[in-house]
This record gives C-alpha cells, structure tokens and sequence, in this order.
C-alpha cells in the first residue's frame, strides 16, 4: 500500500480537517456526528487524554460516514496501538525514522510534522507527498509555505497550529496546501455543554471554504 498515495486522497475529500481532543468518551460519537452533518467527515483525534482511544473507537463503530484517524501518534507503539482501534490514518506533529519505517511497514495512510525544508525533504525520500506544517502559525505561516512552494514543488502540505476560521482561507489559496487542520470547528465550551448545533453550524461554513 502506498501512505504517502492513501493520505493524499483523505486529504483531497476536505478542505478542513478537524483537530479533537476527546475529554470524555460520551461527547465522542455526537461530537463526530454534528462535523459529518456539517460536511467535515474526516476527524483527527488526537491522543492527548484518556479518553482519546476510547473515543475513536466508539466513533468507528457507530458512526461509519467518518474516515477517522489518529493524533498526536508519537511512536511505533502508539501507531499500533491506533491501528488497533481502527484508525483509518495517522497524524504526528513530527517524525523520526523509526515512526517512518513503522508507518510504511503497517501500511496505514500517515501524515507526518515538519518545520523545516530539511526535515520535508528528508520524508519526501522516503516516499511521504503530503506533509503537515506544524506549528505552523508559530513556525512561519503562510510566508513559510509559499517560500517553500518553489524550491519543493511536489509536496503539498496540510498547516496545522494556530489556524482560524479567519486565517484558513488564506492558506487553502496556496497551491502546495492540500487541507488544513483546525479546531476551531470543535470550541471547547460548545463540546463540553453538549452544544451540537453550534459544531455543525461551525463545520458547515468550514466544508463550504475552496481550495485553490
């Protein structure tokens, strides 16, 4: 299988892909089912609570329209262990040989983090076409991915960190950006007070952006 080929067509069925972080595992499958009613049916979970696997796993068995995956995957155990609990793709802020290797031995759709043109070049080697930019309001923003437009003409890039509803726009303009990740979708108050119509109502005007 080809990650690199599998993760360029998730990236192609969404301008935006939600960033979530499952506090509970009860908000998981109604949060999940107010961004696929909004359009956004590809949902990163990322694994920086408890509940995060829990959680995916509850939205792979009961709410089948999402292409769900995983965040926040920092090593070869947490790859398997996402794999395990059905994730359909896997996300992690950065990347080291050994989370590469595992990612193109298990053969599951990865998009791995870079910051710099060395570390983009170094996993365009090793077969990765779709990289995310993270931070990647912090780490250069949108002069960063249009400097490297040039210089690095086949890779596309899905910027994460710091985006808005406001700045996403912007940087689904460039060429080289195929999606961006956001949770602006997914505003904390609004998944902790079980407010779903204000999440779907997010995710709607969020499916409606263009790319270029």
């Amino acid at each position: 299988m080809d990650v690199a080929v599998d993760m360029a067509a998730i990236a192609a069925r969404v301008a935006v892909i939600p960033v979530l972080t499952v506090d509970r595992r009860e908000t998981a499958v109604p949060l999940a089912r107010a961004l696929v009613k909004g359009g956004l049916p590809v949902l990163e979970i990322t694994l920086r609570t408890e509940a995060a696997l829990d959680g995916l796993r509850a939205i792979v068995a009961e709410v089948p329209e999402a292409v769900v995956g995983a965040g926040t995957v920092l090593d070869p155990v947490r790859l398997d262990k996402v794999q395990r609990a059905g994730a359909r793709f896997a996300v992690s802020p950065g990347c080291t040989p050994a989370l590469a290797r595992a990612a193109r031995s298990s053969g599951i759709p990865f998009l791995p983090g870079v910051q710099t043109v060395s570390e983009a070049m170094t996993l365009a080697e090793l077969g990765f076409g779709v990289l995310k930019f993270f931070p990647a309001d912090a780490a250069g923003g949108l002069t960063w991915i249009k400097a490297v437009g040039a210089p690095l003409p086949d890779l596309k890039f899905c910027p994460t960190g710091g985006l808005t509803a406001d700045t996403a726009p912007s940087y689904l303009a460039l060429a080289n950006v195929a999606c961006v990740g956001g949770s602006w979708v997914a505003p904390r108050v609004a998944v902790a007070t079980g407010d779903w119509q204000s999440v779907e109502r997010l995710a709607a005007a969020a499916s409606a952006l263009k790319r270029r």
